[in-house]
């Protein structure tokens, strides 16, 4: 009998392994769920998921601010041009810039309260559509795995320390 993943996939043939079933199936979930946030994003913020995500590591930050360096050390997606990112947010007023107290030459980014607003709009309406019709157990069952595979992924890292980059394939 053919896996929901293979059905959705209409693919015949089973998967190699149950490791590459579950990768697959992690892309396809994870591309599902993102894409109608992405639309949901620009529909109802004019953001994208990158701006979405700079805002929130800025939140999580806030009052402090961060560094473009920092920033792009905490994004989930990385992106080679954060100073373009908060620049926009910066234009949008979403955002603010300010020279750091202890080195003049260091320009730290922070969240303004319109960017909190924003925020705070989202937060209560689109994970509830992505991913709302899983309960509570489901739900912190699917945080515990996914937390099991971010760990087996940091290389070694404390989850406070920048990761290297996974060591994913390994030599037969």
């Amino acid at each position: 009998m053919r896996s929901v993943l293979q059905r959705v996939l209409r693919q015949d043939k089973p998967f190699p392994s149950i490791e590459a079933e579950v990768f697959v199936a992690l892309q396809v979930a994870a591309h599902r769920a993102l894409d109608p946030w992405a639309r949901f994003l620009r529909q109802h913020a004019g953001l994208t998921p990158n701006q979405y995500n700079v805002l929130r590591i800025l939140r999580g930050a806030s009052p402090a601010g961060l560094t473009c360096g920092q920033i792009g050390e905490r994004m989930i997606t990385r992106d080679p041009d954060v100073t373009r990112l908060t620049d926009r947010l910066v234009r949008a007023g979403l955002a603010q810039r300010a020279r750091s107290d202890g080195d003049r030459r260091v320009v730290e980014v922070s969240i303004t309260p319109s960017g909190l607003q924003v925020l705070s709009r989202l937060d209560h309406t689109a994970p509830a559509n992505v991913i709302g019709n899983l309960g509570p157990d489901q739900l912190r069952a699917l945080r515990d795995l996914l937390a099991e595979v971010i760990l087996a992924t940091t290389d070694g890292a404390e989850p406070d320390e920048p990761a290297s980059p996974p060591n994913t394939i390994k030599p037969s």
